[in-house]
């Protein structure tokens, strides 16, 4: 028994009352059709049954923060280890996250150059000295001669406490004034401060005026200021703090230097942090193309995005002003303008000039003012505005852009300057995970600095080898959370949990390979077994070929989707199954032995003889690409993990393309030319981002077939004798939905420091109306009853209502006929979300000539359900529109008309497209990784 997880009577959502026996110890592969049960089993039953019993375990004060966690429908589960969930999710919204910090490397990466970094002087770049109390006198002489001083002694620096006992002491010691957090206070007896606020405290130890005469007086206080300051002192000249050390100091600039602390080098924290972007590396600045996004209007023909159509208020008084002063007017086409011109619209007037303003009843006032400007004047509502509609205005106007100060760097400078082997902490995030790994293996220390940081060098090497071995070679340390993908946000987890070198741990993943080329797969799944190895049993939800041939155990589950699986179609042994199939009816195994396959036309498409042609992309690390792309054709875009695919497609391409045809904001990555744009009218980007973030989102109301239902339900006898409208049928609108849930169906509980955990609404049992709403039936079915139907049951029950009956039937196309009408969005996988977006693009009348924009669409399908996929895809090929998809998965590229294969590798090694063509000649380019394994799949 203890060698099993063992499983009885598992009803979870859709699973039909399962029995199963897994091996502990082992690498376990989930598979099935999407919708099929296999994250009812692996998460939602083995893991939530796992990590119920870990809480249980905890003591009742502890309990107390988590709540108490709902048992799975589940009769039994023994031989259950505590269970750890590696899923997909997106890591933090956070733009703080970076993979460094995330990975922990950071932490590490801070106490090692607080440790043994090359101090350096920011200004000058000369290496950092102690400076004896002589030269601080010295250069307190020459910087503040004849000026009026504070020194102050530094005591306490950043640190809680009251402190009453210290400011006794300095009183005791004859000093009477102390600066606390930057206000200086006369001390008493009872003086004490917050205790659980963090404060900086200084002794005033003397204030003079600099002269020849005071020199005595100067040397003394310098020396009092150093003892007491532990070889610092502050010098304020009444505008700014100037520190002196007797420990750093840059001898050139005479510029002191506080000891280096791990929060010196932390952007989060105010010690380390560059104070203009305060950490973030970037700052949201005003961008001119926005608020002149055409020069060929004049004032009049709101060529000033910003102001809009000329009225009679102050700015536009004074702009007139302006116009008159300068020499142009409001029917002055802005290209025409001068530089000084518009300068001045821009940045204002130094001068006072009179402007004339009219108030109601014909009144008019000359004034003599300063004009500030058009930037200054967004800025301030920017700034001091309390409207987050004014807000938004202002944010419309502005492009997040690298900080000026830090350059991105994210310190303040004197952090920025400390350096080993040349590179500062900046520098060195920078690197990719491939490089810093070289860098760190190569880092020349001196002895007594090796010694010192021999632990710290083990541990931060330690943890970018398991990076590496997850096929992450290409992120840097410095790369945002927020931009990882959820599988790249996956493995990082995976690498910091086999860092942990845990045993006897069950850890459930959902599809680690998502993202990954097929030659980064071989190191995933060697990172797989090493977990297995250390005494842990790996269960992972997947449909990736090689993965599960080299698993120990499959677990299929099916035969179909939602209500048509739940069962356990098999499970045994890997090698054992794969070579006899036992008379086994499984589209799993049918795939695996090549029963089935995924079938090409040997013919491909060339095309509707136009392109849309991209020059000159040069954003991250493209190197000036130029991509040719045959309109009216299924496009590949391939390549390995950070080869530049996202970069060229997703933050280039497409946001021209949402530019120039529906006038959106996004700035597209640096490029040189686009050509070919007459030949598109449509542009959908179709990604994995959810189709809303609360329980009130779900696929009826994102595909807009809501709004039919609830139209129909109002057209009822019932409805209509009530005097019922389409908005009693709402969930969103006070009157028809239930007053307890708000129409949620569900009510939050906040968790603390766990997510938050929504259970099910006491009152209308998740049915989110009121009883008076529900009465309302339509083929005997109420609004919830409908809400409540899976996409097929919907298919026949509205087959009569044409208008419906096509929305619903694209949801059924792209193999979603599994998922419920009314599912929350917050439910549905980022595969599942790709397709409902899908399916609300193929139910909308065709017009031809759109570009669809697919970034890995095959994310959580079956071998099936990419069968299905595909064949939706090439029916809009067919009608004459274009899809691009970035893609991994070999079935799709294989089906693919063209194909632009990026590399040859990931980060600075890639960047440029090394093949391009159809399947097979991409399979007989020698350059292309992808073409090695796509030559076995277009033979086998």
């Amino acid at each position: 028994m203890d060698s099993k997880i063992i499983i009885r009577g598992a009803r979870e959502h859709n699973l039909k009352n399962i029995n199963l026996e897994i091996p502990r110890n082992s690498f376990v592969v989930i598979t099935g059709l999407s919708g099929s049960g296999k994250s009812s089993l692996a998460f939602d039953t083995i893991y939530a049954e796992g990590q119920r019993r870990y809480i249980e375990s905890l003591s009742t004060y502890a309990r107390q923060f988590l709540g108490q966690l709902e048992k799975p429908d589940v009769d039994l589960i023994e031989g259950l280890s505590p269970a750890i969930s590696i899923e997909q999710k997106s890591t933090h919204g956070n733009p703080r996250s970076t993979v460094g910090t995330i990975t922990e490397i950071y932490d590490y990466l801070r106490l090692l150059y607080a440790r043994v970094g090359q101090v350096n002087c920011y200004n000058c770049g000369r290496p950092v000295v102690k400076q004896s109390s002589d030269q601080i006198v010295e250069n307190i002489e020459n910087d503040f001669n004849d000026k009026k001083i504070v020194i102050l002694a530094p005591v306490v620096k950043g640190r809680k406490g009251h402190y009453k006992e210290l400011f006794q002491d300095i009183l005791s010691d004859g000093f009477i004034r102390a600066r606390v957090d930057g206000e200086i206070y006369e001390l008493t007896e009872d003086f004490k401060v917050d205790r659980y606020k963090t404060h900086d405290i200084e002794i005033v130890i003397d204030r003079l005026k600099v002269s020849s005469s005071s020199n005595t007086r100067l040397r003394e206080s310098v020396e009092v200021a150093l003892n007491y300051g532990e070889g610092y002192l502050i010098v304020n000249n009444g505008n700014e703090d100037h520190i002196f050390s007797r420990n750093f100091a840059c001898m050139h600039c005479g510029i002191g230097f506080t000891e280096l602390a791990p929060n010196s080098f932390s952007f989060n924290s105010p010690y380390g942090y560059c104070p203009d972007c305060e950490g973030l590396g970037e700052k949201k600045e005003l961008d001119i193309n926005l608020i002149i996004p055409d020069w060929d209007k004049s004032i009049n023909e709101e060529g000033l995005a910003p102001l809009g159509k000329p009225r009679n208020i102050w700015l536009f008084n004074q702009l007139e002003a302006i116009a008159n002063k300068f020499g142009f007017t409001f029917d002055t086409k802005l290209k025409d303008l001068t530089k000084e011109q518009i300068d001045v619209i821009l940045n204002g007037t130094k001068e006072k000039i009179p402007f004339t303003y009219s108030y109601a009843g014909g009144r008019e006032i000359t004034y003599m003012h300063k004009f500030s400007g058009l930037l200054k004047y967004i800025k301030q509502n920017y700034e001091n505005t309390s409207s987050a509609k004014i807000r938004e205005w202002a944010e419309a106007y502005m492009n997040t852009q690298v900080c000026s100060s830090c350059n991105g760097g994210r310190l303040r400078k004197e952090s920025l300057a400390v350096t080993l082997n040349g590179l500062n902490i900046a520098e060195v995030t920078a690197l990719s995970i491939e490089k810093a790994k070289t860098f760190f293996d190569n880092l020349k220390l001196k002895e007594r600095e090796a010694l010192i940081a021999k632990q710290i060098l083990k541990e931060i090497s330690s943890r970018l080898k398991f990076l590496l071995n997850v096929g992450l070679d290409y992120l840097t340390l410095a790369r945002s959370a927020n931009t990882l993908s959820g599988g790249e946000a996956q493995r990082i987890r995976l690498a910091t949990q086999i860092g942990s070198q845990l045993s006897g741990v069950l850890y459930v993943l959902d599809e680690p390979s998502i993202g990954l080329h097929q030659s980064d797969n071989i190191k995933l799944i060697n990172s797989l077994k090493n977990l297995r190895d250390l005494g842990n049993t790996v269960i992972v939800v997947e449909h990736d070929r090689e993965t599960i041939e080299s698993s120990d155990y499959i677990v299929d589950l099916g035969p179909f989707a939602g209500e048509h699986g739940g069962k356990v179609i098999f499970s045994d042994f890997t090698k054992k199954i794969t070579k006899s199939k036992n008379g086994i009816n499984s589209l799993t195994l049918d795939y695996l032995t090549n029963k089935k396959k995924i079938h090409f036309e040997k013919e491909r498409r060339k095309g509707n003889g136009k392109f849309l042609e991209l020059i000159g992309a040069k954003g991250n690390n493209l190197k000036n690409v130029n991509l040719k792309i045959p309109l009216g054709t299924f496009i590949s875009i391939t390549g390995v993990s950070g080869s530049g695919k996202s970069s060229l497609i997703n933050e280039t391409l497409v946001k021209i393309l949402m530019k120039h045809i529906y006038n959106s904001k996004v700035v597209p990555l640096p490029y040189k030319e686009i050509k070919g744009l007459e030949n598109i009218d449509k542009v959908i980007e179709i990604d994995q981002s959810p189709i809303g973030r609360t329980p009130r989102s779900n696929p009826a109301t994102y595909t807009g077939l809501f709004t039919h239902i609830r139209d129909l339900f109002a057209q009822l006898p019932e409805s209509k004798v009530r005097g019922y409208s389409a908005g009693r049928f709402s969930f969103n609108v006070a009157g028809g939905r239930c007053d307890e849930c708000e129409g949620d169906g569900l009510k939050k509980i906040e968790m603390n420091f766990l997510p938050n955990v929504y259970v099910l609404c006491e009152v209308c049992n998740g049915k989110r109306y009121n009883r008076e709403t529900l009465e309302v039936l339509y083929k005997t079915k109420s609004i919830a009853d409908v809400l409540d139907m899976t996409v097929e049951e919907a298919l026949s029950f509205f087959e009569d209502y044409p208008t419906l009956h096509r929305k619903i039937k694209a949801l059924f196309d792209v193999g979603l006929g599994y998922i419920k009408l009314g599912q929350q969005a917050t439910t549905l996988s980022g595969g599942e979300a790709q397709r409902v977006k899908l399916a609300t693009e193929l139910s909308k009348v065709q017009t031809g000539n759109t570009i669809y924009i697919l970034d890995e669409p095959t994310t959580g399908l079956h071998f099936e359900d990419v069968n299905i996929l595909l064949r939706v895809l090439n029916q809009l090929v067919d009608k004459g529109n274009t899809v691009i998809v970035v893609e991994h998965n070999l079935d799709v590229i294989k089906v693919a008309d063209y194909i632009f294969d990026l590399g040859p590798l990931g980060g600075e090694h890639g960047g440029e497209i090394i093949a391009q063509g159809t399947p097979e000649e991409i399979a007989a380019n020698e350059k292309s990784i992808t073409g090695k394994f796509l030559l076995k799949e277009l033979k086998s």
